[in-house]
């Protein structure tokens, strides 16, 4: 029997995990301590230098570290994407069944994809399944379940891949991981499993019957495997061995069948039956043993097949005489599927261990963002709502010339509240610390601004060259494009320059204010005797002092105070508030697989905030109420107060006063906050900096390696034939063509050679005047030449009956001193010179041949100059004297 046909692993080249992975979580998990995964990333890139040099170990602990890293990378990439804006890394793998030549190389794809580097994974782990099943004994239990088991595994996960490959690659793999190529691999793998099923089954001498339904399903697995293996898309990837073996196993396994089947017939008497089935089983191993040729071994089997014929043939021609039906009228053999491909398990490897358990699911941590940006918009919307009715209650107070106006009844003196106010700016530095931070501002716009521009700069440079490359190769150029790959990136970087807008028209604002309210920022940040000074004094009022309307306005105005201070407290109890929602989305995906973020974040900001939304809601009503109070009682206030010029300007000067403190703590507020904000942004630019950096960089990195494949490509291609050549460049003759093949016909006999005197050495000579009149014959008669030395007649090549003169044959290939001036018979040649016969003279006009004592004398050489225009006998015409 053959043996079982492995799958070659798929090689990949080394990459460097840790820089990217660390460079995402650091971006994507600010609040997580590298320490928290620095020791996982680096056993998380050992394991992946440890998987890949476990490929050509064909042994269970292979399929172990393997399957050890593919169940990390599954577990991992819930945390950390593997894709190209992510986490980028790009995984190059090599076909496993290309060889590549020295121009080209092996067939490659490099992908920044983690769908790419575990359907890669997932392939190696099926072909070592593979080739550690063909190197179990098939002479034990042990071994023959092990492979059955890992053949059928092997088949569920090339099934699985034939299934989802081009889902999860989106784009043409190479040949060994077409759907076609797989769907063969998974058909061979499960015939494969069939195979060793059968041969326990044969090996514990189960019922003939069954053996047979097994093996009849062998020979329709590899009946399939074969038909999948030859498909036009594929045929050429596969080796050649491979579909021999398949077709001869495919024959064998039905030799098998209909052997055991013959058995079942033979318990029950039918012995013409059973001779019909070993008459088919014999043809049919012969047939494999035809077709397997010498990839596969079935001598046994037909032996054995032979011997039980020949001995239910002369059993039933000496005994039981029952007659032999056709194998056409015979009932087909049942078929028994013992072997199937097995789903993919969801863990390949027994480890338990899971790395980054400190980092939360991706899922996770995209629910959180998505709840921490609903709820600092509720909370960013409610503390919106009171600073803006505070503002609102302060303008009012403010125009009013409230509460100074209930202090100050005339007289020179500051009123306290005034002073109250001066205090409190001088105690945040006054004027300078205004001043300090809207100096900053410019500063920290320009560096957000130049960040930007550089970022905005790398992706144009990098999309303009993808371009550039795209329109020189067209199709060939097959990686994903820069706008589609970049599109959310531009988006980030469009929504961070609109931002950086609005903060320029706030500063613009700020300043405004600034400019407006900068003489009351520098009386309130000036000494006590100063502001003074500069109050203008006004008539006493002492009589207004203690009015109905003064002490109404008085109470109103600690009703102010204690609205103003509530709304301190609730909008730190809106800032502070908090909810661990990663437990929350963790728990949901546990128990749904996937987690309702909108439906979980509303309930929580509901639970949450809705008592805090309630009192900024009573805040306001209670706001309305107060100043529609204020505003009545001050009527009845200014009704009742006469003031002079003096005094309306000392009005007019705290009413002044009042606004610039309000002005004063609004804007310190805004100035700060836009100070953090810029240095915040400045924070998240350098990180989407050095995002598209390490993007551009991993694009360069790509670029090069795609350039040179399709260099190797071009010049691998063979060259295109030259155009026809015009008229007027072809030679104006050409030589003649070949006359056709002679028509042979059968000569005259001639007579026999008699052999010539044992002390002769050579032929008999002929004289010039021989050859002249040899050479004078007419072209259109045919002589038949003499037999070469030593040769009957017709030894050698027929002599053609198509009329032409006849020629000699060559001269010998050695150098010969006597040659017509080396020429090759541009003339005709000298009569060759007579050699000297002891005792005899040589002939008139011809110089003595130079004999070696001791030696034959050299045999006689003869020419004649073939006919024009026909081409001269290679060497080594046939029967042509040895030399």
């Amino acid at each position: 029997m053959a043996n079982y046909l492995a799958v070659p692993v798929k090689t990949t080249s080394e990459v460097d995990l840790i820089k990217p992975i660390r460079n995402f979580a650091k971006e994507n998990f600010p609040n997580t301590s590298s320490e928290n995964y620095d020791k996982d990333l680096s056993e998380f890139h050992r394991l992946r230098a440890h998987a890949t040099g476990k490929f050509n170990d064909k042994h269970e602990s292979a399929i172990e570290a393997v399957g050890k890293y593919y169940d990390q990378f599954v577990s991992v990439e819930a945390k950390l994407p593997f894709t190209e804006n992510q986490v980028r890394v790009n995984f190059t793998w090599y076909d496993a069944f290309a060889k590549g030549t020295l121009l080209s190389g092996r067939p490659k794809l490099t992908i920044a994809s983690g769908s790419f580097e575990k359907t890669c994974m997932l392939f190696n782990i099926a072909a070592l399944q593979s080739q550690v099943a063909s190197v179990q004994s098939k002479e034990t239990d042990e071994g023959l379940k092990l492979s059955a088991k890992l053949f059928q595994q092997s088949s569920g996960i090339f099934k699985y891949l034939k299934e989802q490959v081009m889902s999860l690659l989106g784009r043409d793999p190479t040949p060994d991981m077409h759907p076609d190529t797989l769907a063969g691999l998974s058909a061979l793998m499960v015939a494969q499993a069939q195979e060793s099923i059968y041969l326990k089954c044969a090996r514990d001498k189960m019922k003939d019957a069954t053996v047979a339904k097994i093996a009849m399903q062998c020979s329709c697995y590899f009946s399939e495997a074969i038909k999948l293996l030859q498909l036009y898309s594929v045929k050429d990837i596969f080796p050649k061995e491979w579909l021999i073996s398949v077709a001869g196993k495919q024959a064998a396994f039905h030799a098998l069948a209909e052997y055991y089947q013959s058995g079942a017939a033979s318990s029950k008497m039918a012995y013409g039956e059973e001779i019909a089935r070993l008459q088919q089983a014999k043809e049919l191993t012969q047939s494999a043993m035809t077709r397997g040729g010498k990839e596969v071994d079935f001598s046994k089997q037909l032996s054995k097949i032979d011997s039980a014929l020949q001995k239910v043939k002369k059993d039933n021609d000496m005994i039981y005489h029952d007659k032999i039906p056709s194998h056409k009228d015979l009932p087909l053999i049942d078929k028994a599927v013992v072997a199937k491909p097995l789903p993919v398990p969801e863990k390949i490897s027994s480890s338990s261990t899971e790395l980054f358990s400190k980092l939360v699911p991706l899922a996770v941590h995209n629910a959180v963002s998505m709840y921490e940006s609903k709820k600092n918009q509720l909370v960013n919307t409610e503390v919106g709502r009171l600073r803006e009715a505070t503002q609102t209650l302060n303008g009012i107070l403010a125009s009013l010339n409230l509460p100074a106006a209930i202090e100050d009844m005339g007289g020179s003196d500051v009123p306290s509240s005034v002073k109250d106010k001066a205090q409190k700016i001088q105690e945040q530095g006054g004027l300078t610390t205004l001043d300090s931070l809207i100096s900053e501002l410019p500063e920290l716009l320009s560096r957000n601004k130049e960040i930007l521009d550089e970022s905005f700069r790398m992706l144009d440079e990098e999309a303009a060259s993808d371009l550039q490359l795209k329109e020189q190769f067209g199709d060939k150029w097959s990686r994903t494009p820069s706008a589609k790959l970049t599109e959310s990136i531009r988006k980030d970087g469009e929504k961070y320059n609109s931002i950086i807008s609005n903060a320029v028209h706030a500063d613009t604002v700020v300043k405004e204010k600034y400019n407006t309210n900068k003489r009351g920022f520098q009386l309130l940040s000036s000494p006590i005797a100063n502001l003074q000074q500069a109050l203008p004094s006004g008539s006493a009022s002492n009589l207004l002092k203690d009015s109905e309307s003064a002490r109404q306005l008085r109470s109103l105005m600690q009703q102010v105070d204690a609205i103003k201070n509530e709304r301190e407290v609730m909008e730190n109890e809106l800032k502070s508030a908090t909810s661990d929602m990663t437990a929350k989305f963790v728990s949901a995906l546990a128990a749904d697989g996937a987690i309702d973020e909108d439906s979980l974040s509303n309930s929580e900001l509901q639970n949450i905030y809705a008592p805090l939304t309630q009192q900024v809601n009573d805040s306001l009503a209670t706001q309305e109420r107060v100043l529609s109070q204020v505003q009545a009682a001050h009527k009845v206030f200014s009704q009742e107060k006469m003031l002079d010029q003096s005094g309306a300007r000392r009005e007019e000067m705290l009413r002044e006063l009042a606004t610039a403190f309000d002005t004063f703590t609004e804007l310190k507020s805004n100035l700060e906050e836009g100070t953090k904000f810029y240095n915040d942004l400045t924070q998240i630019l350098v990180k989407f900096q050095n995002k598209i950096s390490d993007l551009c960089f991993a694009r360069k990195t790509e670029k090069e390696e795609l350039l040179k494949d399709l260099n190797q490509q071009i010049a691998s291609r063979p060259a295109e034939s030259a155009p026809a050549a015009p008229n007027y460049q072809k030679p104006k003759s050409a030589a003649p063509s070949r006359p056709p093949p002679p028509v042979v016909s059968k000569p005259a006999a001639a007579p026999p050679v008699t052999a010539p005197p044992a002390s002769a050495s050579a032929p008999p000579a002929v004289s010039p005047t021989q050859s002249q009149s040899a050479a004078a014959q007419p072209t259109s008669t045919y002589q038949q030449p003499p037999a070469p030395y030593g040769q009957t007649p017709h030894q050698g090549m027929p002599y053609p009956a198509q009329p032409y003169m006849y020629f000699a044959p060559p001269v010998p290939t050695g150098f010969n001193p006597y040659g017509y001036g080396g020429a090759f018979y541009q003339n005709p040649p000298a009569p060759y010179p007579q050699q000297q016969q002891p005792g005899q003279q040589p002939a008139a006009g011809q110089p003595p041949y130079p004999q070696q004592p001791g030696q034959a004398p050299y045999p006689q050489q003869y020419q004649q100059p073939p006919p024009q225009g026909y081409p001269y006998p290679p060497q080594g015409y046939p029967g042509y004297p040895p030399q």
